[in-house]
């Protein structure tokens, strides 16, 4: 490969990557059914044109920036994890981490939390890769702990998995759509940590 191929890569990537970035911007505020493609255009600096080089729709734009974005917080989330020893401890960092997130990155979790809704290809079609992976690396947290004998053994960990993130999915979805006056969402993850913890710590048998 040349180096003007290599170059060339580069910059589609780097347009592509405006684009995301872009519709990231106009999805958070108009909404994702009152967005338009020649909004996304105006903001990423590229003609109406350009957008259909790189998305077949709008649908697909908003379902490549999930996957990018999603790609993102996993690889967050495994490096978080990966500083902590103990399962609860790893638990509590992949809450935390999940809804600070939320809190510094609004306008990404408008989009992933509230517009992915509003496109029926996602909800219907798309497969969603990343987020499979997302969960398995919660209930991943869960099997681990559950051999240490840490954790409920009975709880199916991919069924854990899935009901923790309904929990912390439901906080984000009601901070974002909350009034002024929003709750502290950080401070919300040590509640849903040790909420979460005592139902899955195992309990010792009484003598």
């Amino acid at each position: 490969m040349t180096a003007h191929s290599l170059a060339g890569k580069a910059s589609q990537n780097d347009k592509r990557q405006r684009i995301l970035a872009a519709a990231e911007t106009v999805f958070a505020e108009n909404g994702f059914f009152y967005a338009k493609v020649s909004q996304i255009a105006k903001q990423a600096g590229v003609a109406d044109g350009t957008i259909y080089l790189y998305f077949k729709s709008k649908d697909d734009l908003l379902i490549s920036l999930f996957e990018v974005r999603m790609k993102q917080v996993c690889t967050a989330m495994n490096e978080t994890i990966a500083k902590d020893k103990e399962c609860a401890d790893k638990l509590r960092s992949f809450i935390r981490t999940h809804l600070a997130l939320v809190n510094d990155h609004p306008s990404l979790a408008e989009v992933l939390t509230v517009e992915l809704r509003q496109s029926s290809k996602f909800m219907k079609e798309h497969s969603n890769p990343q987020f499979a992976e997302y969960l398995k690396i919660l209930a991943t947290i869960i099997a681990d702990g559950q051999s240490k004998g840490e954790f409920d053994p009975t709880v199916p960990a991919p069924l854990a998995a899935r009901g923790i993130f309904g929990m912390v999915d439901e906080l984000a979805l009601a901070w974002l759509l909350g009034e002024e006056q929003k709750f502290d969402i950080v401070r919300a993850a040590e509640w849903v940590g040790s909420l979460i913890l005592k139902g899955l710590t195992k309990t010792k048998p009484t003598s």
